[in-house]
């Protein structure tokens, strides 16, 4: 284990073992300090009876007294645990945890971490689909394709709340804001670009859709067994899809034969895979995107020395994070404040033009083509463009002014840092 290694380990232990305030990333406290007997009564008892009689007579008063529409469930059946397989729900909790986390610091949004024992996607739907009366919205992370497209399409179906996957269009999202960066600086029309895509799971099968919708030219899809093209048949309907709406031009073989020649690299599968040659074989001055995690699929300063133009990770040691925390709080809070069901595509991409844009163009570089997540202006830019697109497709049950969802997520941001100030650093 290298040193920098063991010094990201003991600061991640460091973060979750904070004993004198409980083990663990998130905690739950009342919003308002409690000094007397009077302020239990009102916060407790009888006070909630009040709040219950007026839920039971005006039903949408449970949004105005209760947090729920503003709480979301982060839930995960531990099937696909970031590069550990079917690690287990209890191996999930720390990854559901940290997503907890992000969606209060960056959106106000409270969120809280089921890890479930669940045995079937209709098992999991039935298992959110009663837990609908607690929870605004719900973030699926760290399920199995192609289990995880049965729960969405169930879950879209039954579910009375928005669900996001975020393994697929919160990961896809960013990959879109990426590339169009990549391409305005370089001065490259999407439509012109032959992009391949290596993994055919639930991000690769979103990230095709996206890279669809903002006209590539053509995709071609790597997964286990090789290129996957129109001549061979497939058990699961998202790689049938796959096969019969991508590689225009016909490639077979293996990753080699699909990147030779290729504009783009979208590395969604595992560490390792892409040698210096691959790169070099790509078409002149490429992107690369390797975003397996911890290890990328090529090292981004591996890319670039084999010729890449501009190279992006998942990691946050290496220029050009491309990682879903850009995407997924914004996606939520805009679809929670205008209380939508499904959050397509069409709006991911909308999504990715805001995100893409909180990089000024004078800022633009070949190590800057994507805005940090400390950012102050992307969340409420991101959440505002989520909701403007969810009603421009007939999708929201509640249409906020233009820039109210905006000022909503700043205005949440700023109660979360007052908060934050009073916290011990780590």
């Amino acid at each position: 284990m290298s040193a920098a290694e063991r010094t990201a380990r003991e600061k991640a232990a460091a973060f979750a073992m904070m004993r004198s305030m409980g083990a663990g990333k998130i905690e739950v406290l009342p919003r308002f300090r409690v000094t007397s007997l009077d302020d239990i009564a009102a916060l407790y008892t009888p006070g909630v009876g009040y709040l219950v009689q007026e839920v039971l007579a005006r039903p949408e008063a449970l949004g105005e007294l209760t947090g729920r529409d503003n709480t979301v469930a982060v839930v995960s059946d531990g099937t696909a645990v970031l590069g550990l397989g079917r690690a287990g729900p209890k191996a999930a909790l720390p990854v559901m945890e940290g997503k907890a986390s992000m969606f209060k610091l960056l959106v106000g949004i409270d969120a809280y971490p089921l890890c479930v024992d669940t045995r079937s996607p209709g098992e999991l739907v039935a298992l959110m689909e009663a837990l609908q009366p607690s929870f605004g919205g719900f973030n699926l992370e760290d399920v199995a394709a192609p289990e995880c497209f049965e729960v969405m399409r169930l879950a879209e179906a039954r579910l009375e709340v928005p669900i996001i996957h975020d393994d697929q269009y919160g990961t896809a999202t960013v990959i879109a804001a990426g590339l169009i960066n990549a391409w305005k600086l370089l001065g490259r029309d999407a439509a012109r670009q032959r992009v391949v895509v290596c993994g055919d799971g639930a991000a690769g099968t979103a990230t095709v859709n996206l890279l669809q919708e903002m006209g590539v030219g053509d995709i071609t899809v790597v997964g286990l067994a090789g290129v996957l093209s129109r001549r061979g048949t497939h058990r699961d309907p998202h790689r049938q899809w796959l096969a019969e709406t991508t590689n225009k031009a016909g490639i077979e073989g293996g990753l080699a034969d699909a990147m030779r020649g290729a504009d783009a690299f979208v590395g969604l599968s595992v560490g390792g895979i892409v040698s210096i040659a691959m790169v070099r074989s790509m078409a002149p001055a490429p992107v690369v995107f390797s975003l397996a995690n911890p290890v990328p699929e090529v090292m981004p300063d591996d890319s670039l020395r084999a010729g890449a133009s501009i190279a992006a990770s998942g990691r946050f040691d290496f220029p050009n994070q491309c990682n879903n925390v850009l995407a997924f709080p914004g996606l939520l809070r805009g679809a929670l404040d205008t209380k939508a069901l499904r959050v397509p595509p069409l709006v991911c991409l909308a999504a990715a033009r805001a995100i893409a844009a909180d990089v000024p163009d004078p800022a633009m570089a070949s190590d800057n083509i994507l805005p940090s997540p400390l950012s102050g202006t992307l969340y409420p830019a991101v959440a505002e463009a989520t909701a403007q697109a969810l009603i421009a497709a007939g999708l929201a049950r509640k249409a906020p002014a233009p820039g109210e969802v905006a000022q909503h997520t700043r205005e949440l941001r700023q109660a979360v840092a007052l908060r934050q100030e009073s916290l011990p650093r780590s």
